[in-house]
């Protein structure tokens, strides 16, 4: 998940270089929507490992 945020940045900062301003805020806005489920998908596998009592490898 994480790396199709980074593929859609990567994207995103091309077509605000050539100057899609359209491009580049819908591919910023999906980064930013993917970004914030990796961090909260994240987040969640560690307390649940958390609770289940193994400590972080």
């Amino acid at each position: 998940m994480l790396s199709w945020a980074i593929a859609f940045l990567i994207v995103a900062l091309v077509a605000a270089a050539l100057g899609f301003t359209g491009i580049a805020g819908a591919a910023s806005s999906i980064a930013q929507i993917l970004f914030f489920i990796f961090v909260l998908l994240f987040i969640v596998a560690m307390v649940a490992r958390a609770l289940r009592g193994q400590p972080p490898t």
